[in-house]
């Protein structure tokens, strides 16, 4: 028997792990399962965005060659204004690296900046992208404390205690995934004040920061520090609903004595990949133009926000569930009563309430949660059908009554 490499031992995903594919069997036995295990727009009804379709339409044939390895000009002139805008100082174009979705660009920046036995700071709960990665790189993932009574925000002291002399990097998730939350300034100084002390790499996942409910603000965390070498991660694939294209990118900022090699990493990886996908670069500066298609999912009346709210109010009518209303993005993170649900393993229960109830979600442990009292819900079913899942979820509860 050929046998996997020995980095692959810890890695895993249960976003389309066992409970995915066992809701993919019930599928085929004819059952109908609503699948809230990810969030992917496209599969619920969200549709391409006519600016994006336009750019594609009008450019196809641009994109027939190779790119530039870093990506086309207008796509990384547009990002370039897009962080500028968001108050990053510093910025060039040669700063900016396009890539097929930020699980790639995760992919080479660990890879480049990385090695065995060196530690990276991660959000617990976390979005296993991250910790994985770590893990193919012989890196070792260091969970810090999200504290849920104080809004999901890092816990300061927790990072502290943590960091050793083999800490590299902390990495902040920005709006978060999964709890939705959207850290204040306040926060992400106190952060970035750890990473001066420590000369720690800062990795910022702000692939949420179009999606933001009520108005609130997006701080960019790179914004906050100008004298610190900040990798920032976005992209287009839940904020104009085209996960399918892979469309991310990677922007470099810093005092440039210290970027320079990380830099030079990035480039060398880039040109092994030889460049991006080139059709999901071309819709990249219309996008970035058209924050309207945007806006009008989240506004009241839109359909994230509808679907939020939907959720929102059925779940807050079930003793037994306490949660953080998500600030942005289209999770949710409840906490389940474990004694009074009769909860020992998350992972069971989630088997169980997709067995009794056809919804798939992805338990808490998913994302290196070491309780097994929270779920992740992913709001993108059209109101409705949310608010009738989630009063078959609340049926269910109640049948589990210890």
């Amino acid at each position: 028997m050929i046998m996997r490499a020995q980095r692959m031992r810890d890695v895993r995903s249960d976003i389309r792990g066992p409970l995915f594919e066992e809701a993919l069997r019930m599928q085929a036995d004819g059952l109908d399962v609503l699948k809230l295990n990810t969030g992917n727009p496209g599969t619920f009804g969200f549709g391409l965005p006519d600016s994006l379709r336009q750019a594609l339409l009008a450019g196809m044939d641009r994109a027939v060659p190779y790119s530039d390895l870093r990506g086309m000009a207008d796509a990384r002139q547009s990002i370039l204004s897009y962080h500028q805008g968001k108050g990053v100082q510093g910025l060039a174009m040669d700063d900016i690296y396009l890539g097929n979705g930020v699980s790639e660009l995760a992919h080479m920046a660990l890879t480049a900046l990385f090695n065995p036995g060196d530690e990276l700071l991660l959000p617990a709960p976390c979005y296993t992208l991250w910790s994985n990665t770590a893990r193919l790189m012989d890196a070792r993932p260091v969970f810090y404390r999200c504290d849920e009574a104080s809004g999901w925000y890092p816990d300061a002291e927790d990072i502290r205690r943590k960091i050793t002399p083999r800490t590299r990097g902390l990495l902040i998730i920005n709006p978060n995934n999964p709890t939705g939350a959207l850290y204040p300034r306040p926060v992400l100084e106190e952060l970035l004040d750890i990473a001066r002390e420590h000369r720690l790499l800062v990795f910022s996942d702000e692939i949420y920061d179009r999606l933001v409910f009520d108005d609130a603000p997006h701080t960019a965390t790179a914004a906050l520090a100008p004298d610190l070498p900040v990798i920032t991660m976005n992209g287009l694939s839940k904020s104009h609903n085209v996960c399918g294209f892979r469309s991310g990118w990677m922007v470099v900022s810093g005092p440039r004595e210290r970027t320079r090699e990380i830099l030079t990493g990035f480039t060398q990886l880039a040109a092994m990949r030889l460049c991006a996908n080139t059709l999901m670069q071309l819709v990249v500066p219309a996008a970035l133009a058209d924050n309207e298609s945007t806006q009008a999912m989240i506004r009241p009346g839109g359909r994230l926000y509808e679907q939020r709210r939907a959720t929102l109010e059925v779940l807050g009518t079930v003793e037994g569930i306490s949660f953080v209303p998500n600030a942005a993005a289209f999770y949710l993170f409840p906490k389940l009563d474990t004694q009074l649900f009769g909860i020992t393993d998350d992972r069971a229960f989630a088997m169980d309430l997709l067995h009794a109830t056809n919804i798939l979600v992805i338990p808490g442990s998913g994302f290196e949660l070491d309780t097994p009292d929270h779920l992740r819900i992913v709001m993108l079913p059209e109101a409705a059908q949310l608010r009738a899942a989630m009063e078959r979820m609340k049926e269910y509860l109640e049948t589990r009554r210890a």
